[in-house]
């Protein structure tokens, strides 16, 4: 995948469980569970702004792109 998620790194270096984050920032387990995993489609900015709110860090700490296209499944 094109765009990384380093979410699980964040949680572990600010000693914070997944279920606390989710109570902070308003979204499911199941929801954050997608997220972690990098199998998202797309993420709010809304959510992406409380969670690097609560864990104190940048958006290029949270997502990173690998340098590479990634071509959509449906793109012909």
């Amino acid at each position: 995948m094109a765009i990384t998620v380093h979410l699980n790194e964040l949680l572990k270096a600010r000693n914070m469980t997944g279920k606390e984050l989710c109570a902070k920032v308003g979204i499911t387990e199941a929801n954050l569970s997608i997220l972690r995993s990098g199998k998202a489609s797309g993420v709010r900015f809304h959510t992406i702004n409380k969670i690097c709110y609560y864990l104190d860090c940048d958006v290029g700490d949270l997502l990173r792109f690998d340098g590479q296209l990634e071509e959509d499944e449906n793109e012909t």
